[in-house]
C-alpha cells in the first residue's frame, strides 16, 4: 500500500467530514478508509483525527498535515493533467467562485459558453460576494471585480470595470441637475451594501486627486439589480456596475451621471493560486474568458 493512497483517503475523509460520508462519496468501504488513515498515522507517528461515536475533528497535527498534503496532491494531479493535455481531451471538475453580480449579469454568460464548449469538464460554480480563500476552500479560479492589490495569487485582467452613477429622467426633473459629485449629498441615494465604500462614494477630481462623498437615502440593499430597479422607479441616484447599467442607459430608463469623475483603477480579473504546474483546465478557462471579453467588449 503506497503512501499517496493513504493520504488521499485521509483528505477524502476530512473533506467529507467523516468516514461514512467519505465512503459514500468515493465508493469505498468505511472500514477500508479507516484502515488507510490508521496506517498513515502509524507511519507518521502522530494522531491526525479525533474519533468518537458522535464527533469528528482534526488534531493540531491533522490540520497542519491536511493543508500541506492537499497542496502536494494538487501539484501531483496538476502535473498529470499537464501531461494528459498533450495527449487527450481535458477532463475533471473546475471549482469557480464569482460574485453574484457577475453570475446574474449578462457577462455571466461567459461561464455558460465555456461549459458548452467544454462538455467534458464539470463546472462547480459558487456565487459568493465575499473574497474566499482559494487554497483553503479548494477553488481553482476566482472571478473578482476589484482594485488589484499585491497578492500571492496570480491575476489576469479580463476587462475594465467602473461604477455608473445613474438616476431616472423624472428624478432629475424633480431634484435638478447633478453636475458634481458633491451634489449627491443633497439628494436621495440608493445604497448598495455590497460596495466597500458603502455610504461614502469614491470619485476622482479632474486633477486626478481622489475624494469621497457621504450619501444617504431611502433604501439600502445588497443587490445591484434591486438598486437599479429602485433608481428606475425614481427613488434616488444609484451606483451600479457599468455592465448592469449599460442596457438601462441605452433604453433611456436611466441617465448616466458624473462620468468625468469616475475612478478607473478597478477591473474584472480571473484569479488563481500560484502553482508550479498550472492545471491545463485552469489555463484553458482563463484563456477562454480573456478571449470572450475581447469578443464581447
Amino acid at each position: 500500500m503506497d503512501t499517496l493512497t493513504r493520504i488521499r483517503a485521509f483528505i477524502d475523509v476530512v473533506d467529507a467530514e467523516g468516514f461514512s460520508a467519505a465512503a459514500r462519496r468515493i465508493g469505498r468501504s468505511k472500514a477500508l478508509l479507516s484502515k488507510y488513515v490508521r496506517e498513515l498515522e502509524d507511519e507518521l507517528g502522530a494522531l491526525l483525527l479525533n474519533r468518537t461515536t458522535r464527533q469528528f475533528s482534526l488534531t493540531e497535527a491533522g490540520h497542519t498535515y491536511y493543508r500541506t498534503a492537499s497542496e502536494i496532491l494538487k501539484e501531483i494531479d496538476n502535473l498529470a493533467d499537464l501531461v494528459r493535455a498533450n495527449n487527450s481531451d481535458l477532463k475533471g471538475k473546475l471549482r469557480i467562485t464569482a460574485p453574484r453580480t457577475f453570475i446574474d449579469a449578462d457577462i455571466g454568460q461567459s461561464l455558460i459558453d465555456f461549459a458548452k464548449e467544454h462538455p467534458e469538464l464539470a463546472l462547480d460554480i459558487v456565487s459568493d460576494d465575499r473574497f474566499v480563500d482559494l487554497v483553503e476552500e479548494g477553488f481553482d479560479v476566482a472571478i473578482r471585480i476589484t482594485k488589484l492589490e499585491d497578492s500571492t495569487l496570480i491575476a489576469r485582467k479580463l476587462d475594465d470595470f467602473h461604477i455608473n452613477y445613474c438616476a431616472s429622467p423624472d428624478f432629475l426633473e424633480r431634484h435638478g441637475p447633478i453636475r458634481h459629485p458633491s451634489d449627491l449629498s443633497r439628494v436621495p441615494c440608493i445604497i448598495d451594501t455590497n460596495g466597500r465604500s458603502y455610504s461614502n462614494w469614491r470619485f476622482i477630481e479632474k486633477d486626478g486627486s481622489g475624494f469621497s462623498v457621504p450619501v444617504a437615502g431611502p433604501i439600502e440593499v445588497n443587490s445591484p439589480l434591486a438598486s437599479v430597479r429602485a433608481a428606475e422607479s425614481g427613488l434616488g441616484v444609484s451606483g451600479v456596475p457599468e455592465f448592469i447599467a449599460r442596457p438601462k442607459i441605452a433604453a433611456g430608463t436611466l441617465v448616466s451621471l458624473l462620468e468625468d469623475y469616475l475612478p478607473k483603477d478597478r477591473g474584472i480579473y480571473a484569479i488563481y493560486p500560484h502553482r508550479r504546474y498550472l492545471p491545463a483546465k485552469v489555463r484553458t478557462l482563463v484563456d477562454f474568458l480573456h478571449a470572450w471579453f475581447r469578443k464581447n467588449a
